[in-house]
Order: structure tokens, then sequence, then C-alpha cells
């Protein structure tokens, strides 16, 4: 039976609505020519913290706040530490985590790179990590994820297929490669559980053992 996933991906985006203040934080976004998580993305993020009952999270990317507004958005009691590089876009995010009715003690916005920053944050003391910064650092960013999620945590590394380039063997773009072999190697990994999810840029979930 043939099946036309183009069409089941776009309508999985179409039915998830999102509010105002998430379309103004992802007008912002293309504003600053930062890729946010796509709707359908954002709404599984939301779905999994839920589901798993995340308390505190760490965000890599935190871009004008659009996957910020999902992750805190699961639960009351979810804590965020989100990192960026851009303090501009993190602004706007700042403004719209406030917009939203977010209590400033449940977000902490750090303007660095995540490859200063997560080796200052303690081990195994987190739920959930969402790896969206600089593809180039990525495989850094998960292995102080690894350290820093207690057992039974979650990595979600997003943009898993870079554009629909990472299933295509010929393309051997630097980022391309860095992501196709972090993402086997995560598929692979004896101590997760991993899936790729094909919505949004596609997604990568790993549960640690």
């Amino acid at each position: 039976m043939s099946v036309d996933y183009t069409q089941s991906w776009a309508y999985a985006e179409d039915v998830c609505q999102e509010d105002a203040i998430t379309i103004a934080a992802r007008q912002m976004a293309r504003e600053f020519s930062i890729p946010a998580v796509s709707p359908a993305v954002g709404a599984f993020l939301q779905t999994l913290a839920a589901a798993s009952r995340v308390h505190s999270a760490v965000e890599v990317g935190t871009g004008t706040g659009v996957s910020g507004l999902y992750l805190l958005g699961a639960s009351s009691d979810i804590s965020l530490t989100t990192i960026d590089i851009e303090s501009e876009a993190q602004q706007v995010a700042r403004e719209a985590f406030g917009r939203a009715g977010i209590r400033p003690g449940r977000t902490r916005l750090i303007n660095g790179r995540s490859a200063d920053i997560l080796p200052r944050l303690a081990s195994s003391s987190y739920d959930f990590v969402l790896v969206d910064g600089d593809p180039m650092e990525a495989a850094g960013d998960v292995q102080e994820a690894l350290r820093i999620l207690r057992p039974g945590g979650t990595i979600v590394l997003a943009r898993a297929l870079c554009g629909g380039k990472v299933p295509d063997p010929a393309r051997r773009e630097e980022d391309v490669v860095a992501i196709r072999s972090l993402g086997k190697e995560l598929l692979d990994a004896a101590e997760l559980r991993s899936s790729l999810i094909p919505i949004g840029d596609g997604v990568l979930l790993a549960v640690v053992r």
C-alpha cells in the first residue's frame, strides 16, 4: 500500500494550534533568522514532558522562546534552564515567558556557549535535556546531557534530519555528517532507548536506561 508521507507530515503540523504568544515568538524567530521547532515538534515536546512528569529541564538553544514556551506549558512544576549565545533573542524569550504568566523563578536564562555552560551544571540533577543549538557542538552537548541527567532522564535532539539531508548519503556537508554520526551513535547506544521521529525537521528521542 502506497502512503503519502509528505501529506501526512503536513497534516501533523496543520492540526497543531498555537496560542498568540507562541505565534508572536515564532514570528520574532523569523525576524532574527533563528530556526524554531515546528508546531508538531513543540506539541510533542510538551506532551513528552507532561507524560514523563519532568520537573527540571535544560535547553540548549533558547532562540526567541518557542520551544521553551512549549516545555514550560507542560506543567506548572517544570523549571527550565535555557542557554543561548544570542542575548537579544533571549530577551525576547524572557518577555514571552512573562506574557505567558510564567513565574520568573521557573526560568534561568544563561547567555553563553553550551560548551562553556553545560559543564558547570550539576551531575545527575535534571530530568530532560533539549539539544537544539549549533549542530557542530551537538555531540559535546549530548555528552554533557548524559552527565547531568538522572537515570530515566530524556535527551531530545532537535533537527535530527538536517532539513532532510541526513537520510541522503550523498550529502556530505560537515554539519550533516556530524548530525548523521551522532544520530547513529544514539540509536546504537546500549545504555539508551532511542527512536528517530520524522516530525518537523526530525526529532531523536533517547531515554537513559
